[in-house]
């Protein structure tokens, strides 16, 4: 046997055999898997569906839902628990003790946190808005009506803290906001005004405005007038608004998977969806004389506006 054949291994031919090892026995350490805990006052097929989603979605982790009354006190549960709320009555919960774990606060609207919070917001919540940005409505409003220019909005004495901002972005846009305040609904001068000094209508995510009972005179109303409605949201487009912006289950999902792999240290106190779809009214748009919108497209181009610098 040769001289080259017995010498032990050099130091540095064994590298690429050592690190292997290494590489090896890392891999067979167990991932350290996380609590996600979901809460909410009732269970439902639908919450039921959501759970096994996000928990098919994250494997590693731990991923169950409890109802409200069967949890201790926020300050009770560990805090590694990554908490996520479902509903209000678990924000209100939560809200009654400053201690316990970081929590999100999944599709909040924007009037029922001001209405809960007003303009403070605990250093443990994030919220993630279930209303689309004013911003990314007004452009949406200018990617199928280019030459509109007076946005008319009808607003109620708990959604008027929304208009300081709207002014904002719809200055930066170039359009200018014509807004009437509608306290009683049933009284149609304010929106009759409204469709008479504007050229198009937004509707912000205002219960007490935009609903049911108002859905009829709204919606008769501003094709009336040949007025499109934008928003407020997806089941107003179903009803016979014009169009919106929206987030669904799956972008809701994939919006809570970037979040639960980020320390929660590090997640926003409030984020808007980025990831969204567009939905529109075929019939609507038909009858308004506007071209078929393919609302793949300008979802893509509303959100490649967003991304742009």
């Amino acid at each position: 046997m040769g001289l080259s054949q017995t010498r032990a291994l050099s130091p540095r031919s064994r590298r690429p055999w050592v690190w292997g090892l290494l590489l090896v026995c890392l891999g067979s350490l167990p991932v350290r898997a996380a609590d996600v805990l979901l809460t909410g006052a009732e269970d439902s097929p639908g919450v039921q569906a959501f759970t096994r989603a996000l928990a098919e979605q994250r494997p590693e982790d731990t991923v169950r839902f409890a109802r409200l009354a069967d949890l201790p006190a926020p300050s009770r549960l560990p805090d590694t628990t990554r908490l996520i709320l479902l509903d209000l009555p678990s924000l209100d919960w939560r809200l009654q003790d400053n201690q316990g774990p970081a929590t999100l606060v999944l599709r909040i609207s924007r009037l029922q946190a001001h209405q809960r919070l007003g303009n403070t917001l605990p250093l443990h919540l994030s919220l993630l808005w279930s209303d689309p940005p004013l911003s990314r409505q007004l452009r949406l409003i200018q990617a199928l009506l280019p030459p509109v220019r007076r946005v008319g909005v009808l607003y109620g004495m708990n959604s008027e803290f929304l208009l300081k901002e709207l002014h904002h972005a719809a200055h930066r846009l170039g359009l200018e906001i014509v807004a009437e305040r509608w306290d009683n609904t049933n009284d149609s001068r304010p929106l009759q005004a409204l469709l008479k000094n504007s050229d198009v209508l937004l509707g912000l995510d205002d219960p007490d405005v935009y609903s049911p009972k108002t859905a009829k005179n709204l919606l008769l109303s501003s094709y009336g007038r040949q007025r499109a409605l934008i928003g407020p949201n997806a089941a107003f487009v179903k009803a016979g608004s014009l169009a919106s912006t929206y987030s669904d289950q799956n972008d809701w999902l994939a919006i809570l998977g970037n979040l639960l792999d980020r320390p929660p240290a590090s997640w926003p106190r409030t984020l808007y969806p980025q990831r969204f779809k567009v939905l529109s009214n075929p019939q609507v748009a038909r009858s308004l004389g506007i071209e078929q919108i393919d609302p793949t497209a300008v979802a893509t181009q509303l959100a490649e506006g967003e991304n742009r610098p």
